[in-house]
């Protein structure tokens, strides 16, 4: 029996001293972090610095915008934002010495220039890490040929220093990215194409001449994303008359007409009869609100087979989704600078704030669904979801919480929350299982329910017009958006 008990202690003993030299003492995988060796500069990815790597840097530099965001981040290699003459100075000194980085660095020496240390060119990535891309800050050859000359003649040298330097460059960078598009897109667009950008150009050069660059700067980025995404070539008849009605419906909102509703001079009637007017002008569609029957047809196998697939393509969105499109709105400049567009409260009256940053996460969930738009819908449908205040049965503390408003900042001012970013996406989304007149029918039936629960009060009448503004964003850029425009253009 003592035996036993001296066995069992000395068992004790070991297997305590076995577990804690295995805690201690083997190393182990503390962290799941991967990471990339990434050597800055090596352009072609042999792991060396030579000729062919300048060859394609002077490819690069005649059409900078189409390189992958890869490549444009190895040519940072002063790592200081932007890609600048420096960056093809360290390179070339670096081939110059046959890729040795330490006779490179004793030659910059000899000149007393200075130049990165071997290391500093070399970068261990992480695979979670976002690679924020460097803005142009070259000279651009093609600036007196440019639509906007205006703004190229009187550029000022980059300085990154303070805020306004920042805000230059960005505006800079932008504007070659446009006319390096332009170029491209400008002789295959169709007339009326041709005088929608003429408009918004000459927007721009207002915004310009008065000096507002923020608003320049996301108005160029508004042009880029036409650009480089936007034709209305083979598209339904309808789309083009979803924005006119959709401008139709701001110019109801800042009517002498509303004002009579909000003064309690006139009611619903009158601003929905107006409404009725433009969707028979613009649409050429019939509807007498008054009448208007509910939103779903309960009766119809295909609505259910229809969101079926849509909650599919909802609950396959990988961990890794949510990780790159939560990386890319906290970090992409572009995107920032969109979302940063906000009034005091209750000023954003047309929905203005909210249409350009919503299309920037459409394009990036494209990218990241490989071009496939209900995978990319249903991605944002996910990531910007709201509390659905209807289920009665589940407390709201109890209900899924939405993964942008708790990790990104979302579009619009913040009265409206995730509500109007939804809007955009699902009204968008269903024209990718409806046609665009079975999408706006639902559309304004939806709102029309949201109007009657709330007994028609000035507030939910102004409510109606938003929402529907923001549903016609989405189903106008949902439906066109070509994030491979500019290659299949050039090769027609």
């Amino acid at each position: 029996m003592k035996k036993s008990k001296l066995l069992l202690i000395a068992v004790c003993i070991i297997s305590v001293i076995v577990y804690a030299y295995w805690k201690l003492a083997i190393p182990t995988h503390r962290t799941d972090i991967q990471s990339e060796l990434v050597m800055l500069g090596d352009m072609d990815n042999d792991n060396r610095w030579t000729a062919n790597d300048l060859k394609l840097i002077d490819a690069f530099l005649k059409d900078p915008f189409t390189a992958s965001g890869d490549f444009r981040w190895r040519l940072d290699l002063n790592k200081n934002g932007l890609i600048d003459q420096e960056d093809l100075d360290i390179l070339r000194a670096l081939v110059d010495s046959n890729g040795d980085p330490y006779v490179a660095e004793e030659k910059a020496q000899a000149r007393k220039v200075a130049f990165p240390r071997p290391r500093e060119l070399y970068r261990y990535i992480s695979d979670t890490e976002y690679r924020t891309q460097p803005l142009w800050a070259l000279s651009y050859p093609m600036a007196k040929d440019s639509v906007l000359e205006w703004f190229f003649n009187s550029q000022q040298p980059i300085n990154t220093t303070y805020y306004k330097g920042k805000l230059n460059a960005a505006v800079y960078s932008e504007a070659v990215r446009f006319d390096q598009a332009w170029h491209k897109r400008q002789p295959k667009l169709l007339p009326i194409e041709l005088d929608y950008a003429n408009q918004k150009l000459l927007m721009a050069k207002e915004l310009y001449e008065s000096g507002e660059q923020y608003e320049l700067l996301l108005a160029l980025t508004e042009l880029v994303e036409d650009a480089e995404t936007l034709t209305v070539r083979d598209s339904p008849e309808i789309t083009l008359k979803i924005l006119t009605f959709r401008d139709h419906l701001r110019k109801v909102l800042c009517s002498a007409l509303f004002a009579d509703v909000e003064e309690g001079k006139k009611d619903w009637h009158a601003v929905l009869k107006q409404v009725s007017v433009y969707i028979k002008s613009d649409l050429g569609l019939d509807y007498d609100f008054e009448t208007l029957g509910p939103p779903r047809n309960l009766t119809n196998l295909e609505n259910y087979l229809q969101r079926a697939e849509w909650q599919y393509y909802k609950s396959t969105a990988r961990d890794e989704d949510f990780r790159a499109l939560v990386n890319y709105a906290q970090h992409d400049p572009r995107y920032l600078a969109a979302v940063s567009r906000t009034n005091p409260r209750h000023q954003d009256l047309q929905v203005e704030n909210q249409n350009l940053p919503m299309v920037l996460l459409f394009r990036e969930a494209l990218r990241i669904k490989h071009g496939d738009k209900k995978k990319a819908v249903g991605l944002l449908d996910e990531a910007i979801r709201i509390p659905y205040g209807w289920i009665k049965s589940i407390s709201r503390s109890s209900l899924p919480d939405s993964v942008a408003l708790e990790n990104f900042l979302l579009p619009g001012n913040k009265e409206d929350g995730a509500d109007k970013s939804r809007h955009w996406n699902v009204f968008g989304g269903l024209c990718l299982y409806k046609t665009p007149e079975e999408a706006i029918d639902l559309a304004l039936k939806r709102e029309m329910q949201d109007l009657r629960n709330e007994n028609y009060t000035v507030d939910a009448l102004r409510e109606f017009l938003r929402d529907m503004i923001a549903n016609l964003n989405g189903m106008y850029h949902v439906m066109v958006i070509n994030p491979n425009l500019l290659q299949s253009e050039q090769t027609l």
